[in-house]
């Protein structure tokens, strides 16, 4: 085959490294080999058969690289939005969920808990499974996980038959109290691998054994909504791969920030509702190694959506809990919950897709609607008809509509301002106002969910350098860094795809937990030993499924407590195995330490209760380090292009990056293009090469 490296020519490319991640928008593939020569590709989603995608964005960089399949030795992981788009869309099957007799309403009645408390009109989102869909079994287990009332086999028997009339495929099993007491949970799933074996089962007291009825419920219901999806999805690229001669199977990113074996992937979908936004932190979290810095605000906008996450100490913040599909983006409590470990960040429906529109109140406004990759932006010539963020950028003269992508997509700019003279026609102004307009409305609103993603954290985010990547983040970032008042902005290399190169950077983890409630002062530590014991299990056996050996994975040991009579807890990072410290002084000193640092003050005087006891247990990672090659002459503009800054039009100088050297300076305003983004430097900026292929921007 012309143009094919073989590992026998040269041995020192014989191990390559793949990974894929799938985005509202656009599917990203990063190839990587053992010297950490790199080869990236950027082609269009296919919502309608993710995986058809998945395999032309491969097919795409293996060219590039002019090696077959089999030389990809290494890792093939992979980042994906199946979940997520599953549960906002409502593209799941039939599901439905079996709970306690008595507690039928659990997923109407929710938590109870108003987001806003005066707002008579207050909505939720629809639950994953409709009442007619949630069946009552008579069983009891008690607060102190006693058995009260075995399960109630003729009654289960008469409901598995209701089951399949109705044509179900999936269902999620919520029994109260069995994170205590999985007896009655495990019969029901029993009953039902006999009975209907064609049905896919989840149980809550394995999806999140963890207190708290509603969410947990929650949880367990998400997992058997989108388990239908996911696990045929994950055995199509299973096979895929093997019969394309790739040597392992895929890893799949988690929430928490790490990578997992496909099968337990498959089994637990509901860990894989960030995946891909988590690699992108991961990615932040790499470079903050890599250039000594210990806090950065990731800030990764795409075509669909936009986030933000903090880096604390060189490490994204990771939450044991969040919602999806919020009906209000910034309101916690407006969402279904889940009892997930995932990275926690704000996101906005605010990406290169997001369409523009005039509000009831006849102002601009942006999102969350995204045009998607099919029709996508008007710009795209793919039968769009929405003004978007992206046409926005193109009528700016911030994008390229001959080297989008490269060149190999063209971009149509009188489409664009066609449809952007309709909004500049209701709204009494030119094209060039509408589209700066559309410009600062998405980055108002990514700054705004920025603060208050960081003022919920008690985090003062003034000062702290904003690390911008994603296909539109390079265009927004300057803006956006103006409005946080952050003293620099960082663009890394590969930065379209850099949620893609986060998956290789990122070890493989899991992240595990168990309910136990119990007061300190009353502590059983035999019961403490068993459910340790039983997570380091579970975390061996899972992180097998990544190829981990037992002596290569490290265990961080934590626990959720609370002052006695709290309703929430605070998550506690211990430095010691608990089962070789039966030592209830240290455990209070750690929570106390904790308590403080968020709320100044303790209570001395108060028990301390435990509630969950958690395990993260991560693998090693092999980082592909390899120094950017740099051009040794200064390199002059390509050309210039009429680019629209505060309001006036700018013979607007444009590099190509790859051209750049280490420690070129470029004032604003000034285009830098790639083939997959480009980075706007605004008016009163200055950006310089730094030693590691970063672009760092600093106000002058």
């Amino acid at each position: 085959m012309r143009g094919v490296v073989t590992t026998a020519e040269n041995p020192a490319l014989s191990s390559y490294a793949l990974a894929v991640d799938i985005g509202g928008t656009f599917t990203d593939v990063v190839l990587r080999n053992a010297t950490g020569k790199t080869w990236v590709d950027k082609t269009l989603t296919t919502p309608e058969s993710l995986d058809v995608g998945f395999f032309r964005a491969v097919d795409a960089v293996l060219a590039k690289a002019g090696i077959r399949p089999t030389a990809v030795t290494d890792v093939v992981v992979h980042a994906t939005t199946v979940v997520t788009n599953a549960v906002i869309e409502r593209k799941g099957p039939t599901t439905a969920l079996l709970v306690t007799e008595g507690f039928r309403d659990i997923l109407t009645i929710r938590d109870e808990h108003r987001y806003e408390m005066f707002d008579p009109q207050i909505e939720f989102p629809a639950p994953l499974v409709p009442p007619e869909f949630t069946f009552g079994i008579p069983e009891r287990v008690a607060a102190t996980g006693e058995l009260l009332k075995p399960l109630d086999r003729a009654k289960a028997e008469s409901v598995i038959k209701e089951l399949r009339d109705k044509k179900v495929v999936s269902v999620a099993i919520s029994f109260l109290n069995s994170f205590l007491n999985p007896e009655n949970e495990r019969a029901m799933r029993g009953l039902l691998n006999e009975l209907a074996p064609e049905l896919y089962v989840s149980i809550s007291s394995e999806v999140a054994p963890l207190i708290r009825e509603y969410p947990r419920t929650s949880t367990v219901v998400m997992n058997a909504y989108t388990a239908p999806i996911t696990r045929p999805y994950l055995d199509a690229l299973t096979r895929g791969l093997k019969q394309r001669g790739f040597a392992h199977d895929p890893l799949i990113m988690l929430s928490n920030g790490g990578v997992i074996g496909v099968d337990v992937a498959g089994n637990f979908p509901v860990r894989m509702v960030e995946s891909g936004p988590a690699a992108g932190a991961l990615a932040a979290t790499y470079y903050a190694e890599v250039l000594g810095l210990d806090r950065l605000l990731s800030f990764d906008m795409g075509g669909t959506t936009a986030k933000a996450c903090v880096i604390e100490d060189r490490k994204p913040l990771v939450t044991g809990h969040f919602e999806v599909d919020r009906i209000y983006r910034f309101k916690t409590g407006s969402g279904l919950p889940i009892l997930i470990p995932s990275v926690d960040m704000i996101e906005i429906g605010a990406g290169g897709g997001s369409i523009a529109s005039i509000s009831d109140l006849g102002l601009l406004k942006v999102g969350p609607q995204s045009a998607g990759s099919t029709p996508g932006p008007v710009a795209y010539g793919r039968g769009g008809m929405n003004p978007t963020v992206t046409d926005a950028d193109l009528v700016l003269g911030y994008l390229s509509a001959d080297g989008f992508l490269g060149g190999e997509m063209r971009l149509d700019r009188d489409g664009a301002v066609k449809q952007l003279s309709t909004l500049a026609e209701q709204l009494g102004t030119s094209v060039g106002d509408v589209a700066a307009g559309i410009y600062r409305v998405v980055g108002e609103s990514m700054t705004a969910a920025a603060r208050a993603h960081a003022a919920d954290r008690g985090i003062d985010y003034r000062g702290v350098p904003l690390f911008a990547f994603g296909g539109a983040g390079p265009v927004h970032a300057c803006y956006v860094a103006d409005l946080l008042e952050s003293p620099m902005v960082i663009y890394p290399p590969l930065a379209s795809v850099l949620s893609a190169f986060g998956t290789l950077v990122t070890p493989p983890r899991l992240d595990l937990g168990q309910g136990a409630l119990s007061r300190l002062s009353s502590l059983d530590w035999n019961v403490v030993d068993k459910i340790i014991g039983q997570l380091v299990d579970d975390a061996r056996k899972g992180l097998a499924s990544a190829g981990c050996k037992g002596s290569d994975i490290h265990f961080q040991f934590g626990a959720d407590m609370r002052y006695f009579g709290q309703q929430n807890e605070v998550s506690v990072t211990l430095d010691t195995d608990p089962r070789e410290r039966h030592d209830i002084a240290w455990l209070r000193h750690a929570f106390e330490e904790a308590y403080e640092r968020l709320y100044s003050f303790r209570l001395p005087e108060v028990d301390v209760e435990a509630v969950i006891w958690r395990l993260v247990a991560t693998g090693p990672v092999a980082h592909r380090d390899s120094a950017p090659e740099f051009k040794t002459q200064t390199a002059d503009k390509i050309k210039t292009r009429k680019a629209r800054f505060n309001g006036h039009d700018v013979d607007t100088p444009v590099y190509a990056r790859r051209e750049l050297v280490l420690d070129q300076s470029i004032d604003g305003p000034a285009i830098i293009e790639e083939r997959e983004t480009t980075i706007i430097i605004l008016p009163g900026w200055r950006a310089t090469v730094d030693r590691t292929g970063c672009i760092m921007a600093v106000k002058r």
